[in-house]
């Protein structure tokens, strides 16, 4: 496992570690930016990627300060999350753009996210939206509470999504989960979406499965 320190991101989470695990830059087909939920840890979320091990892929892990992305439910208003929510969305770009620069383009890098991390991966591409090599979202949605303004411009460019949660998630509403899956369709990403009954606030093996086939796909 690997460190590296992120440079020019806007506070709070300016100057937190980038945890790198799998192929080294230069030998890489893909990427995987994995961003971990409230509470946990870059090193947390990267342990799924020893479930997730694919040849030809590395997988970057940032780490939010003070071990969350914002204070509050994604479903609060969104200012009161400021500025953690920018300061995560840009962490994110900048990975990217390093990634890019290394010869690895979004349409071969796929973003997932747990929790918290699943809610800020989501909100990324709706704001950012073009071709990445996929999205997936474990338990989250979209941020903002009901009524929330949703109107993202651009195209996804059928990027596989797949948005996998509990239909009991003490945390996400399942409705958010379906409003989440159906603003991504109107992006034009390929949406898959799965609410599995009285499953707890954790990801399971089908949804494991599913990350396979798209890095499968992938590479």
């Amino acid at each position: 496992m690997g460190l590296i320190h992120t440079s020019n991101i806007k506070n709070p989470h300016k100057g937190q570690q980038l945890l790198q695990s799998g192929e080294l830059f230069e030998d890489a087909k893909a990427a995987m930016i994995m961003i971990h939920g409230r509470g946990a840890t870059a090193g947390n979320i990267l342990m799924l990627a020893e479930n997730l091990d694919h040849p030809g892929f590395t997988y970057l892990a940032p780490q939010a300060a003070n071990y969350t992305w914002y204070p509050y439910s994604f479903l609060a208003p969104i200012e009161d999350n400021e500025p953690g929510i920018s300061s995560g969305l840009q962490i994110i770009a900048d990975i990217f753009q390093n990634l890019e620069s290394k010869g690895i383009p979004p349409e071969r890098t796929i973003l997932l996210g747990f929790s918290q991390g699943a809610c800020l991966a989501a909100e990324f591409a709706a704001r950012n939206a073009k071709r990445y090599g996929g999205l997936v979202g474990l338990s989250g949605g979209l941020i903002g509470p009901d009524g929330t303004p949703r109107d993202y411009r651009g195209s996804l460019e059928n990027t596989p999504v797949f948005l996998g949660c509990s239909d009991i998630d003490p945390h996400i509403p399942k409705e958010n989960v379906e409003e989440t899956a159906r603003i991504l369709q109107q992006l034009n990403g390929e949406v898959t979406m799965r609410l599995y009954p009285n499953m707890e606030h954790t990801i399971n093996q089908d949804e494991i499965d599913e990350v396979m086939k798209m890095m499968k796909e992938l590479v």
